[in-house]
């Protein structure tokens, strides 16, 4: 590899990394770190799994299918694409990230500042400087981003540092197995929604590196893969060592816990209240950065979608009266809810990425690809069910039937056998091929 590469992987990198770190996710890790205990590093690894590699999946499959996310789904179905682009950009967007990005603005920085504060007049002035810097053509929130994410992860590296070298409570307790570690990690992944957003920030990353001149396949696909590894090996790092602050935090878990307020402990403990003051700056204008840029592509994505019936301008407002009516009711309910949405979502979401990126190359037709899908989905669906306590008896029965049910991935086998199936039946048949 030529030097020229090696310094354009290296800078794609570490802005592919800043922008799937949303300064949310801050508040997700410590929390699964808390309540793993003394089985902190299994939960790490099931949160690397649905939150790191799952993502790193998720750019490849765009690699490997063209130059963005409507190359992934055609691949599968127009129709298909369409649909889960839709739902990518809802929850990216109005539905979950970008209201927990008002909230954790709110409860990291505005209450950190004014504890008696009101968490709807922070989302009305939160979203009105949204919509206000969305619909402009301003430079502010380039320019508070690029002075922002290398702030927050100076503050991230040396709160981690001090934690890990000085924690706050070395005497871990075993407050569960090392399996249930795992699953919860596995589990709490799912609220990074960084799968999700890589099919949308693949494409815009692959873009840049063809504009830095990477023209040919060959050299796009080495860029962007070395750009999308190092920008994981980072998301493992920060994660993991936010993971393991939260099992030495000393919190006390016999009572309610919220995400934030662990946050706040861990800083002050760690940075001292100088230092969390400054952390809690930096995130809520981290947040209101993410908040704009999120509006800004859910609206141009639905503008185009609806052939521009519906406005950009109208669409802006639109996303932030949503986002802004989610956001009062908190990060950990937004969280609680998102959670059973995202159960069946992410699934698919895995599915898809996994056999495009493992067998896109040699299986041209469409049908197993679809076999797959339908039955990850159904299997989610089950699971959603017994979630939900819906006719819950005979939803575990089947469930506890399936194999890796307990490692939360029960439609993994299923959708492996009807994905060889069908391509077994496609070879014979000569069925429509991609």
């Amino acid at each position: 590899m030529n030097k020229k590469k090696v310094i354009d992987s290296i800078t794609v990198g570490f802005a592919l990394f800043a922008m799937f770190f949303g300064a949310g996710n801050l508040i997700l890790p410590p929390i699964l770190g808390l309540f793993s205990g003394s089985a902190w590093f299994p939960a790490i690894l099931g949160f690397a799994i649905t939150s790191v590699c799952a993502t790193f999946l998720g750019v490849m499959a765009v690699v490997v299918s063209g130059d963005n996310f409507n190359d992934v789904g055609n691949r599968i179905n127009p129709i298909f694409s369409i649909i889960i682009t839709a739902i990518c950009m809802l929850s990216i967007g109005p539905l979950v990230a970008i209201p927990r990005t008002a909230a954790t603005t709110f409860e990291v920085g505005v209450q950190t500042l004014m504890p008696e504060a009101n968490p709807i007049i922070s989302s009305i002035i939160f979203f009105t400087v949204t919509m206000a810097l969305s619909l402009s053509s301003t430079k502010v929130v380039d320019i508070i981003g690029k002075f922002l994410t290398p702030l927050l992860l100076l503050i991230l590296i040396i709160l981690i540092a001090v934690g890990v070298f000085s924690p706050l409570d070395a005497n871990l307790k075993q407050l569960s197995s090392n399996s249930e570690a795992f699953v919860a990690g596995f589990r709490e992944g799912y609220q990074t929604m960084d799968l999700l957003a890589s099919f949308v920030m693949a494409g815009i990353i692959i873009a840049a590196i063809k504009a830095k001149g990477h023209v040919q396949v060959k050299d796009k696909k080495q860029v962007t893969t070395i750009s999308a590894l190092i920008a994981m090996s980072c998301l493992i790092i920060i994660y993991g060592g936010l993971v393991y602050l939260g099992a030495t935090s000393g919190y006390n878990t016999d009572g309610t816990v919220q995400r934030t307020d662990l946050l706040l402990h861990i800083s002050n403990g760690v940075l001292g209240s100088k230092g969390t003051i400054l952390l809690a700056l930096c995130v809520g204008l981290a947040c209101l950065t993410t908040s704009i840029a999120l509006t800004s592509a859910v609206s141009d994505y639905f503008s185009k979608l609806s052939n521009n019936l519906l406005s950009y301008r109208l669409l802006v407002i639109i996303v932030c009266l949503i986002s802004g009516f989610l956001s009062v009711y908190g990060v950990d309910n937004i969280i609680d809810y998102a959670f059973p949405f995202l159960a069946v979502v992410y699934p698919v979401a895995v599915c898809m990425a996994l056999y495009i990126v493992f067998f896109g190359k040699f299986v041209r037709s469409k049908i197993p690809y679809i076999a797959a899908i339908s039955i990850t989905f159904i299997v989610a669906i089950i699971g959603l069910l017994s979630n939900l306590g819906i006719a819950q008896s005979t939803m575990d029965s089947i469930l506890n039937a399936i194999p890796l049910h307990k490692y939360e991935i029960p439609w993994l086998l299923p959708s492996f056998l009807a994905f060889v199936l069908f391509w077994l039946i496609s070879m014979k048949t000569n069925s429509e091929r991609i």
